[in-house]
């Protein structure tokens, strides 16, 4: 019985890096990448997907968990755990925030003239 839930974890990781693969080759295709995640996620799991972005991006501005579960009407677990994996300095959503940070600040840079 072990070895089945061991195996079946192995398949199901294969599962996720291939639906990591497909959504890295059609990253740069944004009406695409939208139509891929209404059809594969419930309207309910899409939704909550751009909630838990705003969770993360309130929460790196400092502001506090129950303030940002009530400008989101969402739970205090939801904000919690957003919170817990924020603080991963390596994690995910560091990350993604340093290097969306670093895009910002390049694209405000000007342009040096030759």
């Amino acid at each position: 019985m072990v070895q089945w839930r061991k195996e079946r974890g192995q398949e199901k990781e294969r599962y996720t890096e291939e639906l990591l693969g497909v959504i890295h080759k059609i990253a740069g295709d944004k009406d695409l990448l939208k139509a891929f995640f209404r059809d594969i996620l419930s309207p309910g799991e899409y939704k909550e997907l751009g909630v838990r972005w705003q969770i993360v991006k309130q929460l790196a501005a400092g502001k506090s968990q129950r303030d940002v579960a009530k400008n989101l009407h969402t739970a205090i677990a939801t904000v919690t755990r957003g919170s817990r994996e924020l603080a991963d300095k390596e994690g995910g959503f560091q990350q993604v925030l340093r290097k969306i940070s670093l895009a910002s600040r390049d694209l405000a840079k000007p342009e040096k003239r030759k």
